[in-house]
């Protein structure tokens, strides 16, 4: 595991930036990240963050309503990503009804906030990031790869 502290939401946002450019190509299966944290600790940021390093440029909406926002996107490695934000999910069953069964052999990228809501429904992480607040307006972030992760992901390539 991995651990770094971020100075404030301009960091937050770079890390995020810093991130999508790391990240692998999707091999024949959803590359997941998972962002844990309590309200307000940043995973939207975070998670808008990814997606504009990877070349998006129209609005992000966090998709607590919807619990889902699909992503098509103009980039060399990763052309589509779904961000999914469980916290009003009301049982784990009711992912069976996103049809996110059918993106299980997808090649896409996967940024899912609150998991613990989808838990036995969704894919195991290939990456878990938690925010935690520290001193100030920072958030102490840390990283867990997936060692047996099908993408080659690799923790000493992580920003």
């Amino acid at each position: 595991m991995a651990s770094r502290l971020l100075a404030d939401e301009a960091a937050t946002r770079d890390f995020g930036k810093a991130l999508a450019s790391a990240l692998p190509v999707p091999a024949g299966c959803p590359l997941v990240i998972y962002l844990q944290g309590d309200l307000g600790a940043g995973k939207t940021t975070l998670c808008r963050a990814i997606l504009r390093g990877l070349g998006w440029q129209g609005a992000v909406r966090s998709p607590t309503y919807t619990l889902m926002e699909p992503y098509r996107l103009d980039h060399p490695r990763i052309v589509e990503a779904l961000h999914l934000d469980l916290y009003r999910l009301g049982d784990p069953a009711e992912l069976e009804f996103l049809g996110l069964q059918d993106g299980l052999d997808q090649p896409a990228l996967w940024l899912v906030e609150w998991p613990e809501k989808g838990r036995g429904f969704l894919p195991s992480p290939d990456l878990w990031l938690s925010l935690s607040p520290a001193a100030d307006d920072s958030r102490r972030l840390e990283m867990t790869v997936r060692h047996d992760n099908p993408h080659g992901l690799l923790e000493s390539a992580l920003p």
